[in-house]
């Protein structure tokens, strides 16, 4: 089967700006993943395509990309799910600044992920005996779909409030904000709480539900937000 893969080439050194440039595979499968398609240009059509990927499983988050328009993990995204009829556009994240090709700087998204402080803070120390922290399975359930996070940005890129506003924290720090202070074993619920209630914090969120509906893990993560913003105005 033969399909068109139309692809944002930008390389700074060379480029004024982004263009796309088309590449045609004759003998692709419908059960070939993007990213196995775009390992095929780079080994065997154009070494110089540049995008980032690691695990290649959906568990690192590296390979966040656009594709056909919507956020995805070239990884998990198969091409059967694709309209193969007409050329298949991928581009690079959007918002985020382009460094080469589909990778982006990242740079202002990790920053507001460490923001909120996105590791554990008991409020007691560790069971003397050496056992674990008991915590009750009605507080795992709570915080369980937040913990699939990968970090793979593709909810945070999508979000309008972000476009608008860069500095919003976004769906993702907002969701690791939640992680932690829906975890009955963390002492820092307030300062997490006062991070997330800030001109650029949770109430930039307007419920739009785009980073719920591209988020690879299926995370509900707008459900997780508005639980978020119950809090504070209960608190």
């Amino acid at each position: 089967m033969q399909v068109t893969f139309r692809i944002l080439r930008y390389n700074p050194e060379k480029d004024s700006e982004p263009h796309f440039q088309d590449y045609t595979l004759s003998d692709v499968s419908p059960t070939d993943r993007v990213l196995d398609v775009l390992h095929r240009i780079k080994w065997e059509m154009d070494g110089t395509l540049t995008f980032r990927r690691s695990c290649a499983h959906g568990m690192c988050g590296s390979d966040g990309m656009k594709v056909n328009g919507q956020n995805a993990l070239a990884c998990a995204m198969l091409l059967k799910n694709l309209n193969l009829k007409r050329p298949i556009v991928i581009e690079p994240l959007p918002f985020l600044p382009i460094i080469k090709d589909l990778v982006v700087d990242m740079t202002s998204f990790f920053r507001k992920y460490e923001l909120v402080k996105p590791y554990l803070m008991p409020k007691e120390a560790p069971p003397s005996d050496g056992t674990e922290y008991r915590v009750s399975q009605e507080s795992v359930e709570l915080i369980m779909e937040s913990t699939k996070c990968i970090m793979c940005a593709c909810c945070s890129t999508s979000c309008p409030s972000l476009w608008s506003d860069e500095n919003f924290l976004g769906p993702a720090a907002l969701l690791k904000a939640y992680r932690f202070v829906f975890d009955p074993r963390d002492g820092a619920q307030q300062e997490r709480l006062a991070v997330a209630n800030t001109t650029d914090g949770i109430w930039r969120c307007r419920t739009i539900f785009n980073c719920t509906e591209v988020c690879p893990k299926e995370i509900p993560i707008t459900r997780h937000l508005s639980d978020l913003k119950r809090v504070l105005v209960s608190s």
